[in-house]
């Protein structure tokens, strides 16, 4: 029975996690279609409905809830037993899913992975680029990247960044007609690309901290991105002021592409951290990239 089983399981896990068959058939690369079937074969074998489907959405019953709370947990084992295996290989190997920002990406992974993945041939890699908070377990992620003030709660946080700062910029051209702003509420009196946040939707409150006192300011102009680079280059092309990481503006600061105002309420705060969920034991190849990419500073 559980040799007859055990791939339908895996599919039933994906589905109910992913909440889809569609996601759950890319996950898997197998077809919409023949995960349905599955499905229904396990449902058939076992003699009960396992998942509830609509029109728009697919969810476990309380038979379904209850095998993916009682066997999931054991795949994830088998999952990580056979991941340490490769501590037995002369090579390690490995698959590794990672969700961050394009932001972290750039200025963090992608710098440390270049001699990791020349250094481990055998190791693989997957950085999905995401600004919602999304919940990496459910997903397949082996750990996430976001600022140390984000982490969720339950989660093994590792610092991978020093800390960070947001600047306000704007082009010089910006300025040519323009006063520039003396404290954060002058900021009204201009026009500002805000940032689209993925998580509710909701545009983000640009953040200030001047000695004791805190200021959160909301703005307004023309472009709304969901994204810092559009944020950049908005500011590039002199469609107002954005609100961009340090390590993004400094080199066009430095080279009179950009001019930094408010600088004295711009304070710093805890920079990326890699999360990760609570195992018994990460894989080897896990291991290897956590080691690679803990900051030093």
């Amino acid at each position: 029975m559980l040799r007859q089983n055990a791939n339908d399981l895996l599919a039933f896990l994906a589905v109910a996690r992913e909440r889809s068959f569609t996601k759950a058939a890319a996950k898997l690369g197998v077809s919409q279609s023949a995960l349905s079937h599955t499905i229904r074969g396990l449902e058939a074998r076992l003699g009960l409905r396992l998942l509830t489907r609509t029109t728009r959405s697919v969810s476990p019953t309380e038979a379904g809830q209850r095998l993916l709370e009682k066997i999931g947990p054991h795949f994830e084992e088998i999952e990580i037993e056979l991941a340490a295996l490769s501590d037995l290989r002369d090579t390690p190997a490995g698959n590794i899913r990672i969700n961050a920002m394009d932001h972290a990406l750039e200025y963090i992974l992608w710098p440390v992975l270049k001699p990791f993945l020349a250094q481990y041939p055998d190791i693989s890699v997957e950085v999905c680029c995401d600004y919602g908070f999304v919940d990496i377990a459910a997903q397949g992620f082996d750990a996430g990247v976001r600022l140390g003030e984000d982490v969720a709660q339950g989660m093994i946080a590792t610092r991978i960044g020093a800390d960070m700062r947001m600047l306000v910029v704007g082009s010089p051209e910006y300025f040519t007609d323009r006063t520039q702003p003396l404290t954060p509420r002058d900021l009204t009196d201009h026009a500002c690309n805000n940032l689209r946040l993925p998580t509710n939707g909701g545009l983000y409150t640009w953040e200030f901290k001047k000695d004791q006192q805190s200021l959160n300011v909301r703005v307004s102009g023309q472009v709304t991105f969901n994204g810092v680079y559009q944020l950049l280059q908005a500011a590039l092309d002199g469609f107002g002021l954005s609100y961009i990481p340090q390590d993004l503006v400094a080199p066009h600061i430095e080279a009179g592409r950009l001019v930094a105002v408010l600088d004295d309420w711009c304070a710093p705060f805890t920079g990326f951290h890699l999360y990760y969920p609570s195992r018994r034991q990460a894989s080897p190849a896990f291991a290897l990239f956590l080691e690679a990419v803990r900051y030093r500073g």
